[in-house]
């Protein structure tokens, strides 16, 4: 029988990397997109770009927490991604979102179960649980978005 820290941490990479009950994962839906695509803003939403920076900002900040360094993060910080000017750039960004969730996950399923209920960081953040899965809910947000803005963008690519 699988622990609760293996299913989350399964239910983390299937959001990253496929696998999962929705049948939408970063990976599959960022495969296709080019940085000119990444770096188009449409209407007056956040670019892919922004959007895919936001999501790892905050995995990397937990992975800090979960290798016992203390949380560091502001969220004025968390959609100022490097410019993006080439394909190349916009590879190394999408390579740094596969290895940070590829760690994340691995670290989660060195942390002991009892882990999950303890105050994450500080009182005010909450539980562990809380705030893995509050990473998990957030990259399927967020993850909605990026989709349709890639839609808009095929779209008036198309037209």
């Amino acid at each position: 029988m699988s622990s609760v820290i293996q299913h989350m941490a399964k239910h983390f990479r299937d959001i990253h990397f496929g696998g999962n009950w929705t049948c939408s994962n970063l990976k599959d839906t960022l495969a296709d997109v080019t940085w000119q695509q990444a770096t188009t803003q449409v209407y007056s939403f956040n670019t892919i770009a922004a959007l895919v920076y936001h999501v790892n900002y905050f995995v990397s900040v937990v992975i800090e927490v979960l290798q016992g360094k203390p949380l560091n993060a502001n969220d004025k910080y968390s959609f100022d991604h490097p410019p993006i000017l080439c394909q190349e750039d916009w590879a190394h960004m999408l390579d740094k979102v596969w290895a940070d969730a590829e760690r994340f996950a691995s670290l989660l399923e060195q942390l002991p179960e009892s882990t999950l209920w303890e105050d994450f960081s500080e009182v005010k953040y909450g539980d562990y649980y809380r705030n893995i899965h509050g990473i998990i809910e957030h990259t399927h947000y967020h993850l909605g978005q990026i989709a349709l803005i890639k839609k808009i963008l095929q779209q008036a690519d198309n037209a």
